[in-house]
């Protein structure tokens, strides 16, 4: 027990010096728990296979689909939309909207589908994240505690209810006790969070040199001589590939990318597909030609060849034609700088080779603060130049492999993962509501941790993501790594006794002082013991205790059981106390201390607010 307890000691001491990571901290933990005996291989291992962990690393790659396809940037707008420019009314409306999803979904899961979102619109506000990220995961635990299902604790005392023979809780029957806890956070953490959680704005941070892709096509001004036409089926372009055409000699001006109506018969495809101008790509009927040159050039080789002209008014869905503009999802642009002695200089755009070796098409030229647009095939290379290059992600990617000739400005893959493939939100909003109907009704035989799992696997398969790997990227394993390093402590503590002990020994202490007391022992004990284990655990170990110990004084044990499940509930002192803690910590950037000085306050003010409430709710 000894041991334990001083284990546990050194890793509080470490969570809150913050100089070692979190997790590495955990890590460490787990690792003296095996040595001293404590705790067998098997058992410290248990918690990377306990389903709450398993869950989390699903719901990461289930918000980084919402948030990879755009989904969470439309929600994030229409809400931003709800609350103009206060800054107060954001925060009312990301406290408000959490909790009453968390009453009815998990709150890990509903700070997984918020994150991105709030994310989203804190950027689009211009304000720091770490505003409201850890109102956010607090909000999700008061809102947990409005329904039945709304976290494992409020289960956790309705099992201990009815296995004792009392009548069971209904599934409203937390909701008064909700509403006091998401009244109580609201009111604190409105000030709190403005003192404490806006000092990461008052630096301001080093914008990067690097240009988006959509700074790039608006500093070249691609979208002013950008034209789109139409091959009909009457055209004399059909069927002929494009190095047979002479475009660019007989008209001056440039095909930059072709779309085209997808062959895939999978209904969660992209409908239209983007391809690259390759010389020996054949035009097909309904072809749509993304031109570069001037209006009089354009217009002149369209009538000339039957093509159609297309002007604002039609729209990529209702004519199975894109928008005339510049679209990234598979083709993008950069700068490349050739290097002083790079092969390059005084060579012609027609002769550079870039088409040929890699599939890049050259748009442009900026030189000397001019930016040459037209008449580029003849056009030399000159030292000092930015060429803007166009071409699939992946093939400006392996520009950068030749660092002899040229450099690429930017970093290609980073700025491709940037552009959401807007496209896919319908598909990824589907499965998220799927994915929360199977969380939420019972009658549905998926579990919770399934019904994740086939969430995220969806998301993967139905191409919310580039690939398979940009899913994995998006598990913040720092967070997995704590919360399964973490969950087998609870277990040491009730092996060696010390959490017995612990709660037993102020329970008794404090009943003789009448029931008002004994509340008040059961719920803070309850919240001391949630900020160093699991609040499942904390609740499954003080849960019979407080039943027994209502019955011994000759009360009615509801008061008390309910006061362990909102002390196990509110517990927002701790980053590893709840997984939506754990959750938010990576994005906020927060450190130990930011709970200690947030969530430290308010989860003692919350306690004595509730201590004097839960009597008048559920009276002795």
């Amino acid at each position: 027990m000894t041991a334990t307890l001083i284990i546990l000691t050194l890793s509080a001491f470490f969570f809150v010096n913050g100089k070692i990571r979190s997790d590495i901290v955990a890590l460490c933990a787990l690792m003296l728990l095996i040595i001293c005996g404590i705790l067998t291989p098997e058992e410290a291992l248990s918690g990377f296979s306990n389903s709450i962990v398993i869950m989390m690393a699903g719901l990461f790659i289930v918000g980084g689909a919402i948030f990879q396809t755009g989904l969470a940037k439309m929600i994030s707008s229409k809400i931003l939309k709800m609350a103009g420019k206060s800054e107060l009314k954001l925060f009312l409306l990301i406290m408000i909207v959490t909790s009453v999803i968390g009453a009815f979904v998990s709150n890990t899961g509903t700070v997984a589908l918020m994150l991105p979102i709030v994310v989203s619109m804190a950027v689009s506000a211009d304000i720091s994240p770490s505003r409201f990220l850890m109102p956010l995961a607090f909000a999700s635990s008061m809102g947990g505690m409005m329904t039945l299902i709304g976290t494992p604790p409020n289960l956790v005392i309705q099992n201990a209810l009815t296995e004792a023979g009392y009548a069971p809780l209904s599934f409203f029957s937390f909701t008064p006790v909700g509403i006091v806890c998401i009244l109580v956070g609201i009111i604190l953490l409105i000030p709190l969070s403005k003192i404490f959680l806006t000092k990461k704005d008052t630096k301001k941070q080093n914008k990067s040199t690097r240009k988006t892709a959509i700074e790039l096509a608006k500093e070249y001004q691609l979208a002013d001589n950008l034209y789109r036409v139409w091959i009909k089926e009457n055209s004399t372009l059909r069927n002929k590939r494009i190095q047979d055409l002479n475009i660019t000699n007989q008209y001056g001006i440039t095909i930059s990318e072709i779309r085209r109506k997808s062959s895939s018969k999978n209904p969660f495809s992209k409908t239209i597909d983007q391809k690259i101008a390759d010389p020996k790509l054949e035009l097909l009927d309904n072809d749509i030609l993304y031109m570069l040159g001037s209006y009089d050039n354009v217009n002149r080789f369209a009538k000339e060849n039957k093509l159609e002209l297309l002007d604002r008014h039609i729209t990529e869905e209702s004519e199975s034609v894109l928008h005339g503009k510049l679209k990234m999802h598979e083709i993008g642009i950069a700068e490349v700088m050739p290097m002083p002695n790079s092969s390059l200089l005084n060579v012609s755009v027609k002769d550079c080779g870039f088409r040929e070796k890699y599939g890049i098409n050259i748009l442009g030229i900026q030189r000397k603060g001019d930016y040459i647009l037209k008449n580029l095939k003849d056009e030399k290379i000159h030292s000092g130049d930015l060429l803007l290059a166009q071409g699939k992600w992946s093939d400006i990617a392996r520009l950068s492999d030749d660092q002899s000739d040229w450099v690429v400005v930017g970093q290609p893959l980073a700025e491709a993962a940037k552009i959401t493939l807007d496209y896919k939100a319908p598909v990824a909003a589907l499965i998220m509501i799927l994915m929360i109907v199977a969380m939420v009704f019972d009658a549905i035989p998926i579990p919770p941790v399934a019904a994740v799992l086939i969430a995220s696997i969806l998301m993967i398969l139905t191409g919310c993501f580039r690939n398979v790997e940009d899913a994995y990227k998006t598990i913040n394993w720092e967070s997995i790594i704590l919360i399964a390093a973490m969950l087998p402590m609870s277990l040491a503590l009730e092996k060696t006794g010390a959490s017995t002990l612990i709660s037993t020994s102020l329970v008794q202490h404090l009943g003789n002082f009448g029931p008002l007391v004994l509340l008040a022992g059961i719920y803070f004990t309850t919240s001391l013991l949630t900020m160093f284990i699991s609040n499942t655990a904390t609740a499954v170990l003080l849960a019979p205790i407080a039943l027994r110990s209502a019955v011994e004084i000759g009360v009615s044990p509801y008061p008390f059981l309910f006061a362990v499940t909102v002390g196990a509930s509110m517990c927002f002192a701790s980053p590893f106390s709840t997984p939506p803690n754990a959750l938010v910590m990576p994005a906020g950037k927060y450190t130990f201390m930011d709970y200690i000085k947030v969530g430290l306050p308010l989860q003692i003010i919350m306690g004595i607010v509730m201590v004097f409430v839960l009597p008048l709710l559920f009276p002795f």
